[in-house]
């Protein structure tokens, strides 16, 4: 069986911009895949070719095996597709909104009845079907948009941004129930800013201004050579008072660059920088430390480094 989704120098122009540059990778069945990058760096966009609603400029796609310039119909019948702003019918009850959606893809009366029953079941729904979507909390309204997009039981569903505005707890029901469909052997194709979330996805690919700059497990991206550099290591800092050690921290020549993580601070330094000594260094300027400790570039070290490099390229290639 072929992968669920592939990409081959797929790219879209509008005149002389170009919004999405030859992007190349595969989605293999049944995973979870994390498509990030910043606000306008082309994310929507390739949904937008993959799913059949937009023609490329060039380079070609499948999804399910189907091309998507030549069946384009066949690619958004086998597919879902749910989006980060809720777009469902909200004057019609949960019942109603999933009713609507099997009809329109064809499903028979005896088919939809069924399946209106597994996904009200599987997303939680039950017992909620008499109530209007309007009245519905953000997780419950994205859970009702996901069951409407599974009704026809599509073996790939697109998801952008679909947590953006919803509360942690929900973030998190919602973030269960696609590993739970996942292993029923759906392909999620999901775009996301939280990086808690692409850390819960099998690959991830990170798009930047166009260009896909960085493709893998999220192990594996956290070992590319942009990352480490040999001659600097990163460390986490563990401290009561936050802010005024990340000031502290981000004057100081030895510190190539440092992070807020919650109650503790992410820095890279040169690996000459002794971690005894550094507590010291903290501790005669009155930083009360309680733990420094070696650590992995996290995924959100790994995207701004990348962003930074990335930003760095273009402003030095700009003043040629």
């Amino acid at each position: 069986m072929p992968a669920a989704i592939v990409l081959d120098r797929l790219t879209k122009q509008y005149g002389q911009q170009t919004v999405v540059n030859q992007l190349s990778f595969t989605v293999e069945r049944g995973e979870i895949f994390g498509f990030l990058g910043p606000n306008g760096s082309g994310k929507t966009t390739t949904i937008k070719m993959l799913c059949g609603l937009l023609q490329p400029t060039s380079g070609t796609a499948s999804v399910n095996g189907f091309d998507i310039h030549k069946e384009a119909e066949q690619v958004r019948r086998s597919i879902g597709y749910m989006s980060q702003q809720f777009s469902l019918y909200k004057n019609l009850t949960v019942a109603q909104n999933i009713d609507f959606y099997a009809e329109l893809y064809g499903l028979g009366t005896e088919k939809s009845l069924k399946r209106k029953s597994d996904v009200l079941q599987i997303t939680g729904l039950g017992g909620q079907e008499s109530k209007k979507a309007s009245s519905l909390s953000g997780g419950w309204k994205q859970r009702l948009a996901l069951a409407c997009a599974i009704v026809h039981e599509p073996p790939i569903v697109f998801l952008d941004e679909p947590t953006a505005g919803i509360d942690p707890v929900a973030r998190r029901a919602l973030w269960d129930l696609l590993f739970t469909l996942a292993t029923m052997g759906i392909t999620f194709f999901v775009t996301t800013h939280y990086m808690d979330e692409a850390e819960r996805c099998s690959t991830v690919g990170y798009i930047f201004q166009s260009n896909l700059i960085a493709l893998g497990k999220v192990d594996e991206l956290g070992s590319l050579p942009v990352v480490n550099d040999p001659n600097t290591k990163h460390l986490e800092v563990n401290c009561d008072l936050v802010m005024p050690t990340f000031q502290f921290l981000r004057n100081q020549k030895y510190v190539t660059d440092v992070t807020i993580f919650g109650r503790a601070l992410h820095i890279v330094v040169p690996v000459s920088v002794d971690i005894e000594w550094l507590r010291n260094e903290l501790t005669t300027n009155n930083f009360a430390v309680t733990e420094i400790r070696p650590i992995k570039p996290s995924l959100e070290d790994v995207f701004v480094t990348l962003t930074e490099h990335e930003e760095a390229k273009v402003s030095k290639a700009s003043q040629k």
